[in-house]
């Protein structure tokens, strides 16, 4: 006995195909025209596309700041599927003078029976030595094939030498490194400065992390990896500076994969300055990088339509505006950095994309399924409608209209991000390997049964 999902539009990043699916247990096994078998159960989705799960490969759950930690694993991939994500690939970061090993057992113990949707890491690495370099092979044993390094935050920044020979290491073992891009050095010196001419509101958070500092710090990630002849991964790209600075790379032959997320597609810097009574609104909005202007959105946007930049994933690192952020009520230095959105991505990519004519409903599909899974060494298993692919399956229907409210979403945090704006489509069903876990924007499960997944090397697109 299978589901089958007929009369609906099946999305790829290659079009769009009026046919049925059929599920097996965890698996699509049949595409095509009357392929039920009898005690099929039946699944009508006319009108509504039938679409891959979505990937956000940047999350950051279980983060703690003020003895408070506001999505760990349940909570953040509760609102993951709930949105229409059903995998997400989290952060285990390795601290100084720690062991990769440490990290990901720590963050197994985090993440374990704990996920409504599939998950994997990314390794986080901020001390580089023999050690370090030893354990990456025994990382991608464990299926984890993708590595971070940061040119920012002083507990996790590490050198350009560093670089330079995690790289060379990741070019051995066929792994893909992902950047965190601004430079920490002048960064914390620019804080210094605030902090001393007692400039300690919110809006500093953005002026003393200027575009240019992202800008400088893709130029050297780039300049760094030529030597090498590797791929590189930036992360959160937020501005036209650093965009063009990738266009000058790949001009030069160099292979680079870029992500954006959704706070950088839709917000501006005027999110900083106060608009009521509360001056310290902005404080919502201090992530990292910061919030660019209006012609950077506009330029991400056609970075995504043109297929220079390839994921949009989120970023979402859960702060509550009340006994979180306020930490930094008197310098904007303590402000716990990092916003929500795993629940919001996929309609707002949607709605300001697809509904707006930036994108169409493929290139949706490429930026937030596809190319998460062809990158992160998931596909074919996940990412697309495919014989043979789990079945992670996402039936939406594209003309519900409702507002984004803060006190309707599943996000465990006091604010969202994007409070008020109007959002288009409708999760009619969610499918995690098979199983249905939503109906009609209904949770229908009573636990978690997200899966650890195993990935295999990247998968370098000869277009990127």
């Amino acid at each position: 006995m299978g589901i089958v999902i007929t009369n609906g539009k099946i999305v790829s990043s290659r079009g769009i195909l009026e046919k049925d699916v059929r599920i097996v247990k965890e698996k699509i096994v049949e595409i095509g025209l009357n392929i039920a078998k009898d005690e099929d159960e039946i699944i009508d989705a006319k009108g509504y596309y039938i679409m891959p799960g979505a990937i956000d490969v940047h999350t950051h759950f279980d983060c703690e700041a003020g003895g408070i930690v506001a999505d760990d694993f349940r909570t953040g991939t509760k609102a993951a599927i709930m949105g229409g994500t059903t995998t997400i690939i989290d952060f285990a970061e390795q601290i100084k003078g720690g062991t990769l090993r440490h990290a990901l057992d720590t963050w197994n113990k985090k993440a374990r029976n704990k996920t409504y949707t599939d998950y994997s890491y990314h390794m986080t690495i901020s001390d580089w030595n023999d050690r370090t370099s030893q354990e990456m092979a025994e990382m991608v044993g464990e299926g984890i094939t993708s590595f971070k390094m940061f040119f920012a935050y002083k507990d996790l920044q590490v050198d350009d030498g560093s670089i330079y020979l995690a790289l060379k290491r990741a070019k051995e073992l066929g792994v893909i490194m992902g950047f965190h891009c601004e430079n920490g050095d002048l960064i914390e010196k620019l804080r210094e400065e605030a902090i001393l001419e007692e400039n300690i509101e919110p809006i500093y958070h953005m002026l003393t992390r200027p575009p240019s500092l992202e800008k400088e710090a893709v130029s050297r990630l780039i300049t760094i990896a030529e030597i090498i002849d590797i791929p590189v991964y930036i992360v959160h790209l937020s501005s036209k500076e650093g965009y063009d600075e990738i266009k000058r790379g790949r001009d030069r032959g160099n292979k680079i994969i870029a992500e954006t997320c959704t706070q950088y597609l839709l917000l501006n810097k005027d999110c900083y300055i106060p608009k009521g009574e509360d001056k310290f609104e902005g404080a919502k909005y201090v992530l990292s990088p910061p919030l660019r202007d209006i012609e950077s959105s506009k330029t991400l946007w056609n970075g995504l339509r043109e297929g220079e930049i390839q994921i949009v994933a989120t970023d979402h690192c859960a702060f509550n505006y009340k006994g979180q952020k306020e930490l930094g009520l008197e310098d904007f230095t303590k402000i716990p950095n990092g916003g929500p959105g795993v629940e919001n991505r996929f309609k707002l990519i949607y709605t300001y994309g697809v509904k707006e004519n930036r994108i169409g409903m493929e290139k949706l599909v490429e930026i937030i399924s596809e190319n998460p899974a062809r990158v992160f060494g998931l596909y074919p298993k996940k990412g697309i409608i495919k014989e043979g692919s789990d079945a992670d399956i996402v039936i939406f229907n594209p003309e519900h209209v409702s507002l984004i409210e803060a006190e309707n979403q599943v996000q465990n945090v006091d604010y969202n991000l994007y409070e008020g704006f109007t959002q288009y489509g409708k999760f009619e069903y969610i499918f995690l390997r098979g199983k249905m876990l939503v109906r009609d924007e209904k949770l229908i499960v009573s636990k978690p049964i997200g899966k650890y997944q195993r990935r295999n090397r990247f998968c370098l697109n000869s277009r990127w």
